[in-house]
Order: structure tokens, then sequence, then C-alpha cells
């Protein structure tokens, strides 16, 4: 017979509950976190007294006129500035770097934009690591960062986050690049470890890991966004292409090797438009960005791109103009197909869209509807939601952030104490 948990283990397990029960929920009374965990009053004292002599929460009288009268119940407050994580956001237009502080505050940011074409490995994590140098300049000097990830567009491997895929991003450069970055310096055949060449550049100890862009947008929209209490939805994101993230059970679906959520690349329309992954007729080949701005006379080389494109084509259709109008419609009716066929699959409680999808479905929610309704079957859809990403563009870096959680979380106590020694403190 299978033996049960150890005293220990039950502990570890009961801390790390304790602390992402006031990582996702803000500063919570005694009162509340024995309630809510099924514990007895002095067992949670007994947790957060651990946590508070590890430097991860602290616990003060309750402030404000809802104070009751007679002893109060302490309240558990997490130490936002002191334990932190760094969080990459690497996109086809921009880089954002956070640091991301216990709690989810975010401390401090960096963000620039990126010129398209030729994708430079080497010049990328340069400029990531700067900008987190900066950042953690910033930290007080008993601050310590207990993880980091960065988000990522294109096909990562979860096993050693290696990058397999990125349609869309010109990676010919990352093929060639110095024998210095390591890794980084592999072709996309073999895998670019970018994750692993900007975590020897920080020197942290801490290795990077590298997720993809939806699949973090999904994590971050179900813990801290629109989708918080649903625990079946689809996540779909726009960024010149089309991502998109599947939480199935409260868990994202990673799929055998990490790649599952690659919706961007299922056929809607065979023979249909060339995709950049070779295939024609892609969700994000009739959705995407390009697609777009062609239908609606505008191209790539107008002075607007990204997101700031997108929202000008969606601002003209509002004005009158008949073919940005035109446009959205028909770029929405295949957006409502796609998301009619992942509904008879998976049967979500609700559909979120981010990135650039959000501007999109905003000016075309009718036809997505429309779509939907013809295509999908009526049981699976009768209680579907269809919403926009309460995070907006920050989504992905969120779920950087809350992934680059992940271990402090399940293991609090120890995980902080092998992090924590003087020549890893920043400076």
């Amino acid at each position: 017979m299978k033996a049960g948990p150890s005293p220990e283990e039950i502990r570890r397990h009961n801390l790390g509950t304790l602390l992402r029960f006031v990582h996702l929920r803000g500063p919570s009374s005694r009162a509340l976190l024995a309630e809510a965990m099924g514990l007895n009053r002095s067992t949670i004292m007994a947790l957060t007294s651990d946590l508070t002599a590890a430097g991860l929460v602290r616990e003060e009288l309750p402030r404000g006129p809802g104070r009751r009268a007679g002893r109060p119940s302490l309240v558990v407050r997490p130490e936002s500035t002191r334990v932190y994580v760094l969080a990459f956001d690497l996109g086809v237009d921009r880089l954002a770097v956070a640091r991301v502080g216990l709690g989810g505050t975010i401390l401090d940011r960096r963000e620039a934009g990126r010129t398209r074409g030729e994708f430079d490995a080497a010049e990328t994590v340069a400029a990531l690591a700067g900008a987190a140098r900066a950042l953690m300049r910033k930290a007080g000097r008993d601050a310590v960062c207990v993880g980091s990830a960065m988000a990522f567009p294109g096909t990562v491997r979860r096993s050693d986050d290696v990058i397999r895929f990125a349609p869309n991003l010109d990676m010919r450069k990352a093929e060639r690049g110095p024998a210095a970055e390591g890794a980084a310096g592999r072709s996309l055949e073999e895998g670019v470890a970018l994750g692993d060449a900007l975590s020897r550049r920080l020197g942290l100890g801490l290795p990077v890991a590298v997720c993809n862009d939806a699949n973090l947008g999904a994590l971050a929209e179900h813990e801290r966004g629109i989708g918080i209490g649903c625990d079946d939805l689809i996540y779909l994101h726009g960024d010149v292409g089309f991502g998109g993230g599947i939480v199935v059970g409260g868990r994202l679906l990673g799929g055998a090797d990490g790649y599952g959520g690659e919706i961007g690349h299922m056929v809607v329309n065979p023979g249909g438009r060339l995709c950049g992954c070779g295939s024609r007729g892609c969700l994000e080949a009739e959705v995407g960005e390009r697609t777009l701005l062609a239908l609606s006379g505008r191209t790539e080389s107008s002075d607007l791109l990204g997101r700031d494109a997108i929202r000008a084509v969606v601002d003209a259709a509002d004005r009158g103009d008949v073919q940005a109008r035109d446009a959205l419609h028909r770029v929405g009716d295949w957006l409502g197909r796609g998301v009619a066929n992942l509904v008879n699959i998976f049967n979500p409680g609700m559909v979120v869209f981010g990135g650039t999808l959000r501007d999109i479905y905003l000016g075309s929610a009718a036809q997505v509807r429309s779509a939907l309704a013809t295509n999908a079957l009526n049981a699976p859809r009768e209680n579907l939601k269809l919403r926009t990403a309460e995070l907006g563009d920050d989504a992905t870096l969120v779920g950087a952030a809350e992934f680059a959680f992940a271990d402090v979380l399940a293991d609090p106590v120890e995980v902080l104490a092998r992090l924590r020694s003087p020549e890893e403190t920043p400076v």
C-alpha cells in the first residue's frame, strides 16, 4: 500500500496553498484563510508564522472603517517589495520587462518598440538583460528574485524551453549568432534556447523559463483577469499572428511536448491564403494583421503597424469607411468559424479575445456571433460567454510573472531559503 503524506509534506502543501491564496486574492484575514483552507486558526497561525519568518508575508491589524469590535483577526499580506520575479514579453513589435512583486503587483517596468525584420538573438538578449538589471537596481537591498519567465510568440518545447517555430519573427540571424551566446546561436531545426542565453547573461543562478505567449495570456486571464472562476476557457491572442491558450479543468493544456494550443494554425479555409507556417487557409492567415490591413486597403509599409494599425482600421470602420468595415466583417466571419470549431471540440465556458484580437472582435462582434451560431452545435454554445481580455496588452506579461512564481508558490520556504544569499542580492 502507498504510504500517506508525511507531516512535513502536509505542512509544505499547506504553506504553498496559503501563500498562493494571498498571492492571488490579496491581503486576507486569518479567519478567512481558515475558512478557505478548512483548517483551524491555530494551524493558520503556525503557517503564517513560518511564512513571516521566511520574509514572504507580514501580518498586520486590519485597516479602515470595516474593523469589528473585539479582538480583530490579523490580516496576512504578501511581501510584494521584498519578493519578486522578472517577467519578459518578447513581441513582434515590442520588448517589455517588468519586476513583479509577490501578490502580482507590477513594481517597475521598461518597454521599448522593436523594429520588424531579421531577429538578432544576441542583440535581443542584451537588451532584455540590460532592462532587467536596471529594474533590479531599484529593488531594496533585502529584496530577492525568486524566478523569471518570458512570453514568446512561437512554439516552445516544454521539456527544455527551446524555441522550435516562430513564423512571425525572422530568426535567420539566430542561426548564425555568435558562439558566445551558445544555445541562442543554433538553428530553428535544432531549437533556439533563448532562455538559457538570457539566464547566463543575467547571472542570477536562476533559469529563465520561455513559454508561448498565448498560453501565458490564458494563464493570466484565468488567474487574474476576466476568467477568474471559469475553469474551462480559451484565450485567443493576436500579435501579427494568431495564438491560443486552452484551460481545461483549471489547468493549462500543454500537450505531449508543450505545443498544444496552436489554434492559429487550424485550417478553416482549405486553399485559402498562404500562412507563414507554409499551409493555406490557417486561421492566422485569414484573420491576422496582414490580411486585415490588405483587405482594408492598408499595407505593412504604412506608418502604422501592430496594435495601432488594427485600431486605426476599427476606428475607420466606425467612422463609415466602407472598405475598412467590409474587411472587419470578412475577418470576423472567419474568426467566428474558428471559434465555432473550438466550441464544438472543447465546450469552453468562455472564449477571451486578447492582444489585437480584442479590437478585431469589438469591431466585428456581430459577424463572429453569427458565424458561431451557424457553425457551432447548440448544446456547447448555449452557456458560452464571449469576452475581451481584462488585462489588455499586459496579459502575456502578467502570465509570464505568474509562471515565474510557480516554484515559490509550490514550496515557498524551501525555495526562498535556497535562493536567498548575499552574493545573489542585486546591486
